[in-house]
């Protein structure tokens, strides 16, 4: 059961390692891009090529999907990136249902653990397969993997990285369960009534906003945990009052670390960079899109769009 890219990898796995897959649950064809035809997802696209039989529930308590996951005896069911599952369907199987999830639980529960951990500035993550149970993303702890994040990385390079880590990590279980050789931990044990347990919910539009008035290291953090998706953005305005949505995907910490008085002011040479002021600092604009255009590195911005020091970030 999963649907974006980060699945592929691990149902490949199980496949290659002989597993026989008796279906493959995926989310409804979505429309896309200009014209909006219905476009299948990353998990059936792979599916329809190598031939497996394929589910794709609009609801997971439906009676006929349910008689159908029924049909299919399946063992264990294996969970990457996909939604919550209904009771009636992750306790369907003799083995029960697994995940891999994103994050070194019980830390980031939730359905953004990649872009949380980078926006907060971690060094490390990393992955866990789990078993299902009722509240999400609390099952027994099967199996953890550390990865480490490095100063620069956005979510995109992390993103990469850790979906073919999953995919080993989620064999390795699927290998552990049947051998009978898994031992399940309780998450409870894994912290204490003084840890800090942080969340990874979904992320909406306006947390992508960015707040000029923060430190300069929250705002670089933000940027690259929102990079390539969904973006950071802000609003670019003109002496005038006109402003322009614009996504920002990286930046890096000026070396100019003067405490700016007024956050959202920028300095441009008006051909090769732009340097927005913040609470602390000031941070160099490095790759950007414009609202109805195609993503560029500051330079080829700047050759199309004239702007000066008397703009602003709002």
């Amino acid at each position: 059961m999963g649907t974006p890219e980060f699945a592929v990898p691990s149902l490949e796995a199980l496949l290659n390692s002989g597993y026989p897959i008796v279906a493959v649950i995926t989310a409804p064809d979505k429309p896309a891009g200009r014209g909006k035809q219905l476009r299948p997802s990353a998990v059936k696209e792979f599916a329809l090529a190598k031939g497996l039989p394929i589910l794709q529930p609009t609801n997971l308590k439906d009676k006929t999907f349910l008689d159908e996951l029924e049909k299919m005896k399946a063992s264990l069911q294996v969970v990457v990136a996909f939604r919550m599952l209904p009771e009636e369907v992750w306790s369907m199987p003799d083995y029960g249902t697994i995940n891999l999830h994103a994050s070194l639980l019980p830390q980031y529960r939730g359905a953004a653990p990649l872009n949380h951990v980078i926006i907060n500035g971690e060094s490390e993550t990393g992955l866990t397969t789990f078993i299902l149970q009722k509240e999400i993303d609390t099952g027994n702890i099967l199996l953890q993997k550390r990865i480490s994040i490095a100063p620069d990385e956005n979510v995109g390079s992390l993103h990469d990285k850790m979906m073919g880590e999953g995919a080993k990590l989620l064999l390795q279980t699927v290998d552990l369960i049947r051998e009978g050789k898994t031992k399940p931990i309780n998450q409870d044990e894994f912290y204490s009534s003084e840890t800090k347990l942080k969340p990874a919910p979904k992320i909406f539009k306006e947390y992508c906003k960015i707040d000029w008035d923060k430190p300069t290291q929250s705002i670089y953090n933000l940027i690259r945990g929102l990079s390539p998706y969904p973006s950071a953005f802000s609003l670019l305005q003109s002496p005038d009052g006109i402003t322009y949505n614009l996504k920002i995907f990286s930046s890096e910490i000026s070396q100019n670390i003067s405490k700016g008085s007024d956050p959202g002011n920028i300095i441009t040479d008006k051909k090769k960079y732009i340097s927005v002021q913040t609470l602390d600092g000031w941070i160099n604009i490095l790759d950007v899109q414009l609202s109805g255009k195609k993503r560029m590195k500051t330079e080829e911005f700047l050759r199309g769009f004239m702007i000066n020091s008397q703009w602003k970030f709002i």
